[in-house]
């Protein structure tokens, strides 16, 4: 499995690199990302979501033991960085970057290597990890950008981001799918799966062009808490869960990759429009990123020893 989660990291790497390729030589105008990144976000990922869920025979899935083994390191990890918020040197939007960067994982990276490691049982993982993660963390995320971001949102605002994110109508609207028998209706499955396919490729450009290098150096005490949590906590109370519930196989394998990715680069417009320490949060995003090279293949060496 080491070998093959190598080879799967590789295009991955490649897109990521030839998107930063492509942004910082300007080959494309600097107006084309942004768009881009809203069509995956909105249209592609959704797409994704709702192929992989509403066909997948979630039936032999051990749904049961996975949601609480994911949920859990999201919960215990921000319910501790809200207590050590009154000992840590930071502002209140400096804090939700902080807690962006502790539990927020990039969807691209997840689904992209889940595929290429178990190929369509990996796509129906992912969307179930999606589908039990996406909305608990946008949820905290929103809460925590309502409690400390200098924007404060209403209780209104609050449910209404929540309601409104395209990735948690993707999977709720997959499932739904699948549970009712509905399914995907001839003539729609076929461009449901297309868009879904353009989804990974062009997303990971993005993740590539959102890049900012010269960025990393910039407060290195929070990146490196957010980075520490989001590369030693998250993963190591997952593994504990799987020892702990009997977790193993894909499914395992699962919990443990999507634990492990670094931070999502829709985080930095999250920060942005909420009310967060936008610098803070890009210098986050970056530095996960590239490290996440390095540390990805660590990762993929302890899978084999917890799944199985």
């Amino acid at each position: 499995m080491i070998a093959q989660a190598l080879v799967a990291l590789g295009p991955v790497i490649a897109l990521i690199a030839l998107g930063y390729g492509l942004r910082a030589r300007n080959f494309l105008a600097p107006a084309f990302w942004p768009p881009a990144e809203r069509l995956c976000y909105f249209i592609l990922l959704p797409a994704l979501f709702i192929s992989g869920t509403a066909t997948a025979d979630l039936s032999g899935l051990p749904i049961g033991l996975m949601a609480p083994i994911l949920a859990g390191p999201v919960v215990l990890t921000a319910a501790g960085l809200v207590v050590a918020q009154r000992w840590l040197d930071l502002d209140g939007p400096a804090f939700t970057s902080v807690m962006q960067g502790s539990i927020r994982f990039n969807n691209y990276l997840g689904l992209s290597i889940a595929l290429a490691l178990f190929g369509t049982d990996g796509v129906a993982l992912a969307a179930i990890a999606n589908t039990i993660l996406v909305p608990l963390v946008n949820v905290i995320c929103t809460l925590a950008f309502a409690r400390y971001g200098s924007e404060r949102l209403s209780v209104g605002g609050t449910v209404r981001s929540i309601g409104t994110n395209p990735l948690i109508a993707g999977c709720v609207v997959g499932i739904l799918l699948n549970v009712t028998g509905i399914g995907l209706l001839p003539g729609t499955a076929e461009l449901v799966r297309t868009l879904g396919s353009a989804s990974l490729p062009l997303g990971l450009l993005c993740v590539g062009a959102a890049l900012e290098l010269r960025s990393m150096g910039r407060n290195l005490g929070a990146v490196g808490l957010a980075t520490v949590v989001k590369f030693a906590v998250m993963p190591g109370l997952g593994i504990a869960g799987c020892l702990v519930f009997g977790l193993t196989g894909e499914p395992a394998a699962t919990v443990i990759l999507f634990l492990s990715l670094p931070t999502a680069s829709s985080a930095y417009v999250m920060a942005r429009a909420l009310g967060g320490d936008s610098r803070l949060m890009a210098s986050t995003i970056t530095l996960q990123t590239v490290a996440g090279v390095l540390y990805l293949p660590l990762v993929f060496l302890v899978i084999p020893v917890i799944a199985g």
